[in-house]
């Protein structure tokens, strides 16, 4: 299945080394302000740049596209992970702007929906971005270590790969066995914390025994 794994929500330089010793596939940093992992508290852009990876993520919330496009060629991203209320025009003109080079990928936040709407959704998102994110709905836009019932991915047409995230812990992680559809990468963040944005690498090596089946 080859499935890959993201840790979101980094913040210390001394972690993201020893998680890229690891082979994790996608690093994960939050250009959100509220944000309890807001990565610029801790980490300038150009600390971010010079880090050797050529999977650095920056995860916005509601960001101006000027913005997006200023912290993704200071920070080198990689991959621009859309987590708020963006339209498909502003993610249309994102993409005009942004280098080819970059992904994006847009967050589904599943809440009380019908299938039809998230169906809808999806839809709309999948013919101009690369990726999609399905997370857990919350006011606080994700990093509430909460998981939605992953069921209803089953009952979803999903055309291109997706992420999961949203509560994912070494207690539910072979539960993705029952998904029709495996997710293309696991986001696992504030199950594998000590506190926001400190990391726990022994649980999160104990993660990658545990699903080291699917991947």
């Amino acid at each position: 299945m080859n499935q890959k794994i993201k840790v979101c929500g980094l913040t210390h330089l001394n972690q993201i080394q020893q998680l890229i010793d690891l082979n994790i596939d996608f690093l994960g940093f939050i250009f959100y302000p509220k944000s309890p992992r807001f990565v610029l508290t801790h980490l300038s852009l150009e600390e971010i740049s010079q880090i050797d990876s050529q999977s650095k993520m920056g995860v916005f919330v509601n960001e101006s596209v000027e913005n997006i496009l200023e912290i993704a060629e200071k920070a080198q991203l990689n991959f621009i992970q859309l987590h708020g209320d963006e339209t498909h025009t502003f993610i249309y003109h994102l993409r005009e702007k942004l280098s080819d080079k970059i992904g994006i990928i847009k967050v589904v936040r599943i809440g009380n929906q019908t299938v039809e709407e998230l169906q809808k959704t999806i839809n709309q998102q999948s013919s101009i971005v690369n990726f999609l994110l399905f997370d857990t709905d919350s006011a606080a836009f994700g990093g509430t270590g909460k998981s939605f019932d992953w069921n209803i991915l089953n009952k979803l047409n999903i055309p291109i790969p997706y992420f999961l995230s949203g509560g994912i812990s070494n207690e539910n992680a072979n539960e993705i066995e029952n998904l029709s559809q495996k997710p293309f990468a696991l986001d696992i963040n504030s199950k594998f914390e000590k506190n926001p944005g400190n990391k726990n690498l022994e649980k999160i090596k104990e993660f990658l025994l545990t699903t080291e089946h699917l991947r």
